[in-house]
């Protein structure tokens, strides 16, 4: 890759009959003569930068209009690459925005790469490296919590945390290395001080590292698999928290034949659910290879909602099926409470002579599976009426309490670090150990500095200060052509 060529590319979504505007944009020294060359300005609108300007994009030799667009100008350094950059914003859908790209490419621009204009402006010292993986983030949000996360990003929140940390590290560093090569013209280091300011530097880390785990749970959002036996309300439980129709729900038990999804947000996590085929023996060639998809699904789950109906009690069938997913986190959802008002949480999962509801299956008693007894410690239990939109609050607040995320709405979102910044930050923080180790067992100063010196090149590796090439064509390659 070259800094000194043009590069160009769509930077919006395009679809047939999809999206009213698609945007063509050129970044590089020869930006704007390409743009001179195809677009016609009709009167006296001033070429300058920062200027919309409108009119046509035309062919240069045919002469051929391709479309009617406007054209924005940005002029080296006032860019997003620091860089000149044109953008050519014509009418949406395929063609128009494709004769444009492939104008600017006779032209003599060159095709981006994914990420690259990104990669540009990092390069150029527009952004730093984690505001460049917050623009990743921001595009691929699913919540309005993860957009927050990202911008907050974007702005520099974690960069400024960052740049602190290291400037204390290269201040203990210089403190050190000067009595390395100045001892006897300097006063005796102050080891208090240096314990201390590595304490402070630790101390920080390991805040900003415990954000970690919040970061990748808006980022990537949850899993929940709905399972049970059929007919017990899964299709309808994922209708009622949806709010729509995506299941069909029938009577009739094996009406779910394969895997059906959701995206929704809880608490500001975006949650993947997922209405599983009733669990169940059958010689339903079809409806067997539902129930093998949804044993499959409950295990690459983080979290399994398993539904019993009410009306009906614990069965030996619904043990059968815990069995299966209790080395998953698991919430009982007792459903259909509407037909069995009378019956308790408790009640429904002890033995009863008869079946609850006057069903034909016996109840069964609830062994301890494991280590863990339905109803006990660690087995959240819900009860829901799905069929009348009852108890899905109940079911949110489950959900956002056995991941730990109840106040998540309500969290500092300045900082939400990714793996690869959580990676760092780890060897950051054993770095300063190994100071303190070095420290305790009076070792030698060089050995105080190789550690600190470990440390700052893993805040750099952060924000790009002290990064290899590889490492920046795995973080951009995962951008869009274009962004």
């Amino acid at each position: 890759m070259s800094l000194s060529d043009t590069i160009a590319a769509v930077a919006t979504a395009i679809s047939p009959q999809q999206g009213s505007v698609g945007i063509v944009r050129l970044s590089g020294d020869r930006a704007v003569a390409i743009a001179q060359t195809i677009f016609h300005a009709g009167g006296k609108q001033i070429w300058e930068s920062h200027r919309v300007l409108y009119g046509y994009v035309k062919h240069p030799i045919t002469k051929g209009v391709i479309d009617e667009s406007l054209l924005l100008i940005m002029k080296a350094p006032r860019s997003f690459t620091r860089e000149d950059v044109a953008e050519f914003h014509c009418h949406g859908g395929i063609m128009a925005v494709q004769q444009v790209l492939n104008l600017c490419l006779e032209q003599g621009a060159r095709l981006a790469e994914a990420g690259e204009f990104s990669l540009r402006a990092f390069l150029n010292g527009r952004i730093d490296l984690t505001q460049a993986e917050s623009i990743h983030d921001l595009v691929g949000a699913k919540s309005a919590q993860a957009a927050q996360a990202a911008i907050a990003g974007l702005r520099g929140k974690l960069t400024q945390s960052l740049k602190y940390l290291r400037e204390k590290c290269l201040n203990i560093l210089t403190e050190i290395e000067a009595r390395i090569d100045f001892e006897d013209d300097l006063p005796p280091l102050d080891v208090e001080w240096v314990k201390a300011e590595i304490g402070i530097v630790g101390q920080e880390a390991q805040q900003i590292l415990a954000t970690a785990d919040r970061g990748e749970l808006l980022r990537t959002g949850l899993k929940v698999a709905i399972v049970g036996r059929p007919n017990v309300g899964k299709s309808s439980l994922l209708n009622a928290w949806s709010r729509s129709d995506r299941a069909i729900v029938t009577d009739l038990p094996g009406t779910t034949r394969d895997v059906v999804d959701s995206q929704l947000v809880v608490g500001g996590i975006p949650i993947q659910v997922l209405d599983t085929a009733g669990i169940r023996e059958t010689e339903d060639v079809v409806e067997k290879i539902g129930v093998e998809r949804s044993r499959q699904a409950a295990q690459s789950a983080d979290l399994v909602l398993m539904v019993i109906d009410a009306s009906v009690g614990w069965i030996e069938k619904d043990a059968e099926i815990y069995k299966t997913v209790c080395d998953r986190p698991v919430i009982l959802v007792i459903n259909k409470i509407d037909l069995a008002p009378s019956i308790s949480e408790q009640e429904a999962l002890t033995p009863s002579p008869s079946p609850i509801g006057g069903g034909q299956e016996k109840i069964f008693t609830p062994p301890l599976l494991g280590e863990r007894g339905l109803g006990g410690e660690g087995i959240p239990i819900v009860k829901t009426a799905a069929a009348q939109q009852q108890g899905i609050e109940d079911l949110e607040a489950a959900i956002l309490q056995s991941i730990a995320q109840d106040t998540i709405a309500a969290a500092n979102l300045d900082v939400a670090i990714n793996q690869r910044q959580k990676a760092c930050l780890i060897r950051v923080v054993q770095s300063l150990d190994n100071v303190k180790i070095a420290i305790a067992d009076q070792l030698p100063l060089d050995f105080w500095t190789i550690d600190l010196r470990a440390a700052i090149s893993a805040i750099g590796e952060i924000t790009g200060e002290e990064v290899t090439e590889s490492v920046l064509d795995q973080i951009f390659s995962r951008f869009c052509i274009g962004k």
